[in-house]
């Protein structure tokens, strides 16, 4: 026999339907701060003055040649607007576009990969939020053969592995939000892990430092180069550029602390440098 639902009955099941609908739609204000720990302003903004936010247009120089960011902002053609958050999480976990082409490495989905579910929904709900802007995204510039997109799918076969992050069980709360921070949000590893002729990470070598081209190159992260400062010394840098000695950071590296570790909280900073100095001590990178 059919039992049919009394009226207090069904209106609780739509309210459990409405919850449920609602604990799977993002936070766009927290969003926000995913994307600053993400670090995305920097390769989706073009390097003027009054640039667009999220526009596109950055060019990021490289030994393959030089990559531009896309537009990312909501527009239907020049943007991601016509993208369902399906298609953003795909991007971000599998480095691939909406009919599936693979993505150049140069967008840092190996690090974004192991970014959570709850955060790719806060930052696609942020992204949602941006003005939308009708520049389009400018192709890259990439020396033969690198410029064959095909040719990605051997590259992830060889330095890709794609899934969600995995908290490490030797490390304590604290420093599994760091490394959380460090590897996956933060994307560190991506500048300041060296590399090999095929552009894959010397994983031995994990955030040990590296040259990044143009006579520039990134520092080593491990505690054989932070034992010489204090936890105070490294927090006040990723605060404010500055070091005790009065030097200044790097261009590349001021901009990331005024856009990404100048905004992360005071207990994701303390995360981080608690992981960082949890890492095996190594060499810096021979020059």
């Amino acid at each position: 026999m059919r039992r049919i639902l009394g009226p207090a009955a069904a209106g609780l099941l739509l309210l459990g339907a409405a919850i449920a609908a609602s604990a799977q739609q993002g936070d766009a204000k927290r969003g926000l701060y995913v994307s600053q720990a993400a670090g995305c302003l920097g390769c989706h903004t073009e390097e003027k003055e009054n640039a667009q936010p999220y526009a596109g247009g950055r060019a990021l120089k490289t030994p393959f040649g030089t990559f531009f960011g896309p537009n990312i902002t909501p527009h239907p053609q020049a943007g991601i607007g016509r993208w369902s958050e399906q298609d953003f999480i795909r991007a971000i976990r599998e480095g691939r576009r909406p009919d599936g082409a693979h993505y150049f490495p140069a967008f840092p989905y190996p690090s974004f990969t192991r970014i959570t579910d709850g955060d790719l929904r806060d930052l696609w709900a942020y992204l949602r939020t941006l003005p939308q802007s009708s520049r389009a995204s400018e192709p890259h510039s990439l020396r033969f053969p690198f410029g064959w997109r095909w040719l990605v799918w051997a590259w992830k076969l060889l330095f890709f592995k794609p899934g969600t992050f995995t908290p490490d069980p030797a490390l304590d709360a604290e420093r599994n939000r760091g490394n959380y921070l460090v590897n996956a949000l933060g994307h560190c590893g991506e500048c300041h892990t060296p590399r090999n002729f095929l552009g894959g990470p010397k994983r031995s070598r994990h955030l040990a430092g590296a040259k990044l081209g143009e006579g520039t190159s990134s520092s080593n992260l491990t505690p054989a180069r932070l034992k010489k400062k204090s936890d105070a010394e490294i927090k006040d840098f990723l605060q404010t550029g500055m070091t005790p000695d009065g030097d200044v950071a790097a261009e590349s590296m001021a901009e990331v602390v005024r856009n990404t570790t100048g905004k992360l909280t005071a207990e994701d900073l303390d995360a981080v440098i608690a992981y960082l100095r949890s890492l095996p001590p190594l060499p810096d990178e021979p020059k």
